[in-house]
């Protein structure tokens, strides 16, 4: 199936917090385009008659959602290391972006016990390396940094974290991310100060979909298990997440960049995650995995007894995004796993996966209902 510029025509109608008219034509440069999140990014704004360069290693997996998406022809993609600062400059060079979305990271908690080195590299001295090329391309408007919400001091309380907490992940994929955002906020004031290029960083939670094949994600662990006709295996049942679809961050970064774009003030630091309601534990997310897909599909706790940190109970306080923009999230996990498994079926039976997540954009924001 094409893309069909009528796709996101209506989206200022349907969500006064994004408006598509203000993307088509525009210039962007997506780094982590290849990943999961960056591949339903791409798709959306090239929808949306965005010019699009991604910059980004090769698909992570295989099979990989960036190959599935059908982007090939409509967008530029250039096929790189983050820490390649001579690489990223020309691309940067050449493609010129207006706004610049930053997702190239390793993501991975536990890879990142097995190579901090290249986690702290990559995350780290990767970040300095976008913010380097945006510092010295007056071309860039809006910079958003995406982190995650394990950026936080966790203290495992019960209530969410705001963005004024303390900043000290713990692993090296959560410290790194804590680190980007600090070299962030240091460009931001050290060079940024006279406002021409707003910055900002948006910290979200745990995001599942359909086109999620990586390695220790409880949703990709799920598909893999169906594909394999096992039961599921669970590590961590009742450590506690913030899901969401990934269509809910991703819209939010899209009005992000647009509204400090337009005017500077907005321009600061956001955390993006569900309700408080969607905050469920892991063996809650799996249970409602096997009920949506059917065919007595179930799972089984396959606890580690020495297996590397990982927070128990962390989510985040919204307030703040809900306030400044009147954001809030529009699927609750039901309709979020609904979707994921929606996607994985057509992807199963070979099925036209453009069509579908051109699809599930459209319902998300409120078309064919």
């Amino acid at each position: 199936m094409g893309f069909r510029q009528g796709t996101l025509e209506s989206v200022g109608r349907l969500m006064n917090y994004f408006d598509a008219d203000f993307y088509k034509g525009k210039r962007v440069l997506v780094t982590g385009h290849t990943g999961f999140k960056g591949s339903w990014l791409c798709r959306i704004l090239v929808n949306a008659g965005a010019v699009v360069t991604g910059y980004s290693l090769n698909p992570p997996t295989n099979p990989n959602l960036f190959s599935l998406a059908g982007l090939e022809g409509h967008m530029h993609s250039v096929i790189g290391d983050i820490r390649d600062l001579s690489l990223l400059s020309k691309t940067f060079d050449e493609a010129q972006p207006e706004i610049v979305l930053h997702l190239a990271a390793q993501p991975i908690v536990r890879d990142s016990y097995k190579d901090p080195r290249y986690t702290y590299e990559t995350n780290v001295m990767g970040t300095v390396n976008v913010l380097e090329c945006v510092r010295l391309h007056s071309c860039v408007r809006s910079f958003l940094n995406v982190t995650t919400d394990k950026v936080y001091h966790n203290n495992e309380w019960i209530w969410g974290y705001r963005e004024n907490e303390p900043l000290d992940g713990f692993d090296p994929y959560s410290n790194s991310k804590s680190c980007s955002e600090l070299v962030t906020h240091s460009y931001k004031n050290s060079f940024f100060a006279d406002g021409h290029t707003a910055i900002s960083t948006a910290r979200a939670g745990n995001v599942i979909g359909g086109g999620d094949f990586a390695n220790d994600r409880i949703i990709p662990d799920c598909v893999r298990a169906v594909e394999a006709g096992k039961a599921i295996g669970v590590r961590n049942p009742y450590s506690t997440r913030p899901y969401q679809h990934a269509l809910e961050p991703l819209f939010a970064y899209l009005m992000i960049a647009q509204k400090q774009y337009e005017d500077g003030k907005y321009a600061g630091w956001y955390n993006v995650g569900p309700d408080e309601c969607d905050c469920v534990t892991t063996g809650e997310l799996v249970d409602l995995f096997c009920s949506s897909w059917g065919d007595g599909l179930t799972w089984e706790n396959q606890a580690e007894a020495h297996a590397p940190h990982e927070a128990n109970f962390l989510k985040l306080d919204c307030s703040k995004i809900k306030s400044v923009f009147g954001w809030k999230p529009r699927w609750h996990i039901d309709e979020a796993i609904k979707m994921t498994v929606d996607w994985t079926k057509v992807w199963l039976d070979k099925g036209d996966i453009p069509a579908e997540m051109e699809r599930e954009i459209r319902l998300y924001l409120g078309e064919n209902q």
